[in-house]
């Protein structure tokens, strides 16, 4: 028996993410008193997350480099993954600085804003340390395990076994996601409260240009460097973001990619795309190719340099 439309849209995980959003921005706006208070519910659905965020890269990079039983395939994956990842993410910050330029998002009224002295922040940099970074980066940490432990797996004779035995524990891990995804409405409503009830829609004005130019710059990056991409292996750029449209909603209310990190795996499989794969490139991605965090870095800089 086939369900009616409106059943298909009231029992949708999207439906009920779209709506907590705009139920979070209409009490942040209506009662921001209220909507500060509601923090705890996007960072605690944040956090449950990142309970599954590490045991997740950890099995599926583990898997893939074991999945793959060839550390040749694996090397190259790795090198054409990295190569990808810089040209793609070049290209982010080199147009966010080109449309940055371009569109002039400081040249705006200062007066609505509260401007400190910038030589406040330049005098004394912090100190830049690689081994400090690595050990404040848990997913880097989790990455470099894994591939550690994939690599000496597919010499162990017991490979078979231990294999069988990650994947039972990996079905286990996404099973109990699957439900704690059912909270991400929850946890959008309180992310997005809490965002417009302690800035306030008000004092995001003066910003409006700097946000737009941001939201136009990542629209140019996804059709047209990513549309062309997918273009080039037959892949239609609308398709795909509709077919994701769920993991987009639950970024944009908790403000967190990484909670959509493991729905989005599971979909490139259905998809048709090699597990192994997946499992290598995907959490790799997360930490090598932060594409719309390049764009919104470089364009705040030349906002920055224009405001001052």
């Amino acid at each position: 028996m086939q369900m009616s439309p409106a059943k298909r849209i009231v029992t949708n995980l999207t439906f009920w993410v779209l709506i907590a959003i705009i139920a979070g921005i209409l009490l942040g706006h209506f009662f921001p008193d209220a909507a500060v208070k509601t923090e705890w519910l996007g960072k605690g659905f944040i956090q449950i997350i990142k309970l599954f965020i590490g045991p997740i890269i950890f099995l599926t990079i583990v898997l893939g480099i074991s999945g793959m039983g060839n550390l040749g395939k694996v090397g190259r994956i790795g090198i054409k993954s990295l190569v990808y990842f810089e040209v793609v993410s070049t290209l982010a910050l080199a147009i966010g600085i080109g449309v940055a330029y371009f569109l002039q998002p400081g040249n705006i009224d200062r007066s609505g804003l509260n401007l400190q002295d910038a030589s406040t922040y330049t005098k004394n940099p912090p100190a830049f340390s690689w081994w400090e970074f690595f050990l404040s980066n848990f997913t880097l940490q989790v990455l470099l395990a894994a591939i550690i432990v994939g690599i000496a797996l597919t010499f162990s004779p017991k490979r078979e076994t231990i294999v069988l035995s990650l994947e039972r524990i990996s079905k286990l891990v996404f099973t109990g996601l699957k439900y704690v995804m059912y909270l991400a409405p929850i946890g959008a409503f309180g992310g997005m409260a809490f965002t417009v009830g302690k800035f306030g829609l008000e004092t995001l004005i003066p910003l409006a240009k700097l946000m737009a130019s941001v939201y136009i710059t990542m629209a140019l990056f996804v059709f047209v460097i990513l549309g062309g991409i997918l273009r080039y292996f037959k892949i239609s750029i609308v398709s795909l973001l509709k077919y994701i449209k769920e993991e987009l909603l639950i970024v944009l209310g908790t403000s967190s990619s990484e909670a959509a990190l493991p729905s989005i795996m599971q979909k490139l499989e259905k998809m048709g795309c090699s597990k192994p794969v997946v499992g290598l490139v995907i959490p790799t991605g997360y930490s090598f190719n932060l594409d719309g965090t390049s764009i919104y870095l470089s364009m705040s800089v030349i906002f920055l340099a224009q405001l001052y």
